[in-house]
């Protein structure tokens, strides 16, 4: 029997309502396309506990929704023992990956640990995604534009680094 390898994929941000629940929304709405909801595994976390069970925030919500992209996660904190549950962790920010960073040795994430913007064709050397939340509603129509436009490409390291096809 040759069993499918499950690839599992957390998007990290600071509260897991803002940032991390649209990338884990529009992620899984496009491996759901792709038809590989049986092989890649996606949820998202926070590197802080501040809003633990609540949904994403009123206007992220609305803002996806709007595109046809609906947020169904709670929030939760990452743990140090997540990063044995997921194949791949990308941070939002450098504040992210510097609490990933002190979760684990660099050698137990190495290859696992990535900005989420390192896959963003357009980052321009900027491989932060902004925090939208004590901003207006043009934050957060930014943030869904990076985002959409870098899952992409991530779903294509995802496919060739674990030969998924």
């Amino acid at each position: 029997m040759n069993a499918k390898k499950t690839v599992a994929v957390c998007f990290v941000c600071l509260g897991n309502i803002c940032r991390s629940p649209l990338a884990e929304g529009i992620f899984k709405d496009l491996v759901s396309r792709e038809k590989l909801d049986d092989v890649i595994h996606v949820d998202s976390a926070g590197t802080s506990a501040w809003h633990q069970g609540e949904p994403a925030d009123k206007r992220m919500s609305h803002t996806a929704r709007s595109k046809g992209v609906f947020l169904t996660s709670k929030a939760r904190q990452f743990l140090r023992e997540d990063f044995d549950r997921f194949d791949i962790v990308l941070a939002m920010d450098n504040s992210n990956i510097e609490r990933l960073r002190n979760l684990k040795s660099s050698d137990e994430i190495k290859n696992k640990l990535f900005m989420f913007r390192s896959f963003d064709p357009n980052h321009q050397g900027n491989l932060e995604v902004p925090d939208p939340y004590y901003g207006g509603e043009q934050g957060f129509e930014h943030v869904y534009k990076i985002v959409e436009r870098t899952c992409p490409e991530l779903l294509r390291h995802i496919r060739s680094k674990f030969s998924i096809y």
